[in-house]
């Protein structure tokens, strides 16, 4: 565990007051993940646009921030992990204004795109910088507070983006970034200590900065446009070749270089795999879970988007609940307990959610969604402090912005895959009354297509012959339900396989490493 440095000693005070401006600038990022899709339907209004164009307004950050995610928490070690967050906080700030100022679709794209570069360097610098500043339970704690305030900001964005939009326009949800930005920004610069790898080289591995961030960005484009063009379209094919070959070109040039962007020793440790592991599976079941269940409250229940979003609250207090407990848990035995237990409790709300169906109570889908939160609090803490604490002081930023490209991975794993299951499950169970229901193919082939899509389900009801629209209603909403149900079966069944991963991968009570003395850390 780091061992807190004369510097440290000499400002216990501001340490809290630094994490609360660090935990504020990386609560800005989360925000910014979940609160456009709300939006959504307003921005279409007034472009005129088609919700394809729009999804990649939302989608554009997500990918340019998990492309490049590695190479700036590297860039962290180099020159700094404040610099790298207070200028990522700057360029997040400016770039809001390029999107609040968006005369066009494409403008906002850009806008959002360019926002991920902040993001970027902001998340693995916000995790690199506590363990400097922490250690033992005060570090444990400081790294529960960093999840609680990433849970509390991709849970709350959906509801707060729905009153945002409502009251003062859709536009302001990237100026409300501005004061944000400044006041983070202001309280890391008088109270958050400089660290970085004062024995690193200033050479940039070039070719493996480019070989991951290009596999990342065509793995990431891959998952989010294989759900609606298919997963056999001749792009989507090209571009998961493209990622394998990538990947092992970046292999083979990390193994070689003498100066590697990612040194591969990282993954020589037992207890960071385990965390890694633990956090894709975390991130692709509440990922591919939040969006399936925000899709089915609306499209089945008759919710409206921020109503489902706000239906989701259940899961965020269990997290919230949750996160403690893991903490306490993985100072007395270690990350793995916590970890492989979180897991296990969030398989067993997800086998509830299972049963769901077009009668059932909201108090129970609440009280499995409160379960699956309760599990992934329980392992949000123990991953991040053995993936980003518990790594030699020179991993540091490099093993944050790996540790962030899985959040990153396993959220698009989520969202990707369990929709094209859920819709692949509807699609059967619908096909026999449509087929026999007097559509025409057209009309069979256009339901179909929006059983999962909430913004265009409802105009293709009213569409449909008013003889056979009850009928059919019925079966997609039956059909959607079941689909829904069996992908979170198949969530619960990968979670419980990924928790035996961890189980034999993480080490029963993983070594703590110590940070090296040359662990350069400086003054505000």
């Amino acid at each position: 565990m780091t061992e807190p440095s004369p510097e440290q000693t000499a400002l216990p005070p501001h340490r809290w007051l630094s994490l609360i401006g660090i935990c504020g600038t990386a609560g800005i990022v989360w925000l910014a993940f979940s609160d456009l899709g709300v939006a959504i339907p307003k921005i279409a209004d007034e472009f005129d646009s088609n919700f394809s164009m729009l999804q990649w307004a939302n989608n554009a950050f997500s990918l340019v921030t998990g492309a490049l995610v590695i190479a700036a928490g590297k860039f962290g070690d180099l020159f700094g992990r404040r610099l790298m967050l207070q200028i990522g906080t700057v360029l997040l700030a400016v770039f809001s204004v390029v999107a609040a100022l968006s005369p066009d679709v494409e403008w906002l794209i850009l806008g959002r795109g360019l926002m991920g570069i902040g993001a970027a360097m902001i998340l693995p610098a916000s995790l690199a910088l506590i363990p400097p500043e922490f250690s033992g339970r005060a570090q444990t704690a400081a790294f529960g507070i960093w999840q609680a305030v990433a849970w509390g900001g991709l849970s709350a964005g959906p509801a707060i983006s729905g009153f945002v939009t409502d009251g003062l326009g859709w536009r302001w949800l990237f100026w409300l970034n501005l004061p944000l930005a400044v006041l983070t920004l202001v309280v890391v610069r008088l109270t958050t200590l400089e660290s970085r790898d004062p024995g690193a080289s200033g050479h940039i591995d070039w070719p493996g900065l480019a070989t991951i961030g290009l596999a990342v960005f065509a793995l990431l484009y891959a998952l989010t446009e294989g759900p609606s063009v298919g997963w056999g379209d001749p792009r989507i094919v090209a571009l998961f070749a493209a990622t394998v070959v990538l990947a092992v070109a970046w292999y083979l040039i990390e193994r070689r270089v003498r100066l590697p962007l990612v040194d591969l020793r990282l993954f020589g440790i037992r207890a960071y795999n385990g965390a890694l592991t633990a956090n894709l599976t975390m991130n692709l079941a509440y990922a591919g879970l939040s969006f399936l269940l925000v899709l089915w409250l609306q499209n089945v229940r008759g919710y409206s988007a921020v109503e489902a979003g706000s239906l989701m609250i259940p899961a965020t207090v269990g997290v919230f609940l949750g996160i403690p407990f893991g903490g306490a848990l993985d100072t007395r035995r270690g990350g793995r307990p916590p970890a492989t237990a979180g897991l296990a409790v969030a398989s067993a709300g997800l086998i509830a959610l299972a049963f769901l169906d077009t009668g059932t109570p909201i108090e129970v889908i609440a009280a499995g969604l409160f379960v699956v939160g309760l599990g992934l609090g329980l392992v949000s803490t123990p991953v991040a402090n053995t993936a980003v604490g518990e790594v030699p002081a020179d991993l540091a930023g490099t093993a944050a912005g790996v540790f962030k490209m899985s959040s990153m991975l396993g959220g698009s794993l989520g969202v990707a895959v369990l929709t094209a299951l859920a819709r692949e499950l509807t699609a059967r169970e619908a096909s026999g009354v449509l087929e026999g229901s007097g559509l025409s193919d057209a009309e069979i082939t256009r339901v179909r297509q929006t059983l999962v899509n909430s913004d265009s389900y409802q105009e293709a009801v009213d569409m449909l012959p008013p003889d056979v629209r009850g009928e059919v209603v019925r079966v997609a909403e039956d059909s959607f339900s079941l689909g829904v149900a069996d992908a979170m079966g198949v969530t619960a069944v990968l979670t419980l396989l990924a928790t035996v991963v961890v189980f034999f991968v993480w080490p029963r009570r993983a070594r703590r490493a110590r940070r090296a003395p040359s662990e350069e850390v400086g003054g505000t």
